[in-house]
């Protein structure tokens, strides 16, 4: 489990080992936040069907996972979410993964289950459990035990510092959520 989950942040390097964090505070269409790690990075713009975002230390690109729904309005049996890349350092250009990245790292794997939910892992570290369900509003939100509750995910953040090529130091993962019932943050961090 320890290797595919570094595999993960590999690719990272990977498909951006030449670029740098390029400054993007110049475009006004970008919201900024900071970082658990004291950085800034971009916050992808909210859609309809944005579920949550991932994104790392090598730089400001930002996975995304959106909601994917067939002609019914349901979550496609096949493929429940769509995962792209916002290319920040590249002009925030939209780009889907490719296949290694779907396969091997960023891609996640769906099981539907009885009760319309989805059970949801990410095929670098399956492990951590997440769940594509509805909310008590009725819109679909991708839920993980947060903290011993169950919170819908807004966003990862994996904080790497040095190692190799194939095998970063991945420092900690951040995982920020909402609390359903209460709409409080909560976040955690664990090393993997």
């Amino acid at each position: 489990m320890r290797f595919n989950f570094l595999l993960l942040f590999t690719f990272s390097f990977l498909s951006f080992s030449s670029e740098s964090i390029k400054p993007i505070f110049h475009r006004p269409d970008v919201n900024i936040k900071s970082s658990g790690d004291g950085g800034a990075y971009p916050v992808p713009p909210v859609t309809a069907q944005r579920l949550f975002y991932l994104q790392r230390t090598s730089n400001t690109n930002t996975i995304v996972y959106d909601l994917n729904l067939d002609n019914n309005r349901k979550p496609n049996n096949a493929e429940p979410i769509k995962a792209y890349w916002i290319r920040y350092a590249e002009n925030g250009e939209k780009q889907d993964l490719s296949y290694i990245q779907r396969k091997f790292a960023y891609g996640l794997t769906s099981k539907a289950l009885d009760n319309g939910n989805y059970d949801i892992r990410f095929v670098s570290y399956k492990k951590f459990p997440l769940t594509l369900m509805r909310s008590a509003e009725g819109k679909y939100h991708i839920f993980a035990l947060i903290q011993q509750k169950q919170v819908m995910i807004n966003r990862i953040f994996v904080k790497i510092e040095g190692g190799s090529f194939w095998f970063p130091n991945v420092v900690y993962v951040e995982i920020k959520g909402t609390d359903p019932i209460t709409g409080r943050e909560i976040v955690e961090r664990f090393k993997p």
